[in-house]
């Protein structure tokens, strides 16, 4: 049996984004959210994501991983040292991770939320 793969493939670097509104974990000025979802079952999820440059704070209640495609963020974990990745970097953040994002210009990233 040959399953058609097109509703689960998109190019990560231009993949046309539909407009997820205000980014909730936003802690300064309003930052601005796109993604396409290309697959979700229950609370996993895989997809691409963007987001305008800003600072957000974040408390994970899954497991998050991310290959970054575009842009660049620095990342820190409450009490931890901070990381800064950018185009071509792969990062998990585990359950229960909590820290700040700092976007330093509009990020594109491959998410897989498991």
């Amino acid at each position: 049996m040959t399953t058609d793969l097109t509703p689960y493939l998109a190019s990560a670097a231009t993949a046309e984004l539909e407009e997820w509104g205000p980014l909730e974990e936003a802690t300064g000025e309003r930052m601005e959210t796109s993604g396409l979802t290309l697959w979700h079952d229950g609370d996993q999820e895989v997809g691409v994501w963007q987001c305008t440059a800003g600072p957000s704070y974040w408390k994970l209640e899954t497991n998050e991983f991310v290959h970054i495609v575009a842009g660049s963020m620095t990342v820190t974990p409450d009490g931890g040292e901070a990381q800064k990745i950018g185009p071509g970097d792969v990062a998990v953040f585990p359950r229960g991770w909590a820290g700040t994002w700092q976007i330093h210009e509009t990020i594109r990233k491959v998410y897989v939320i498991f």
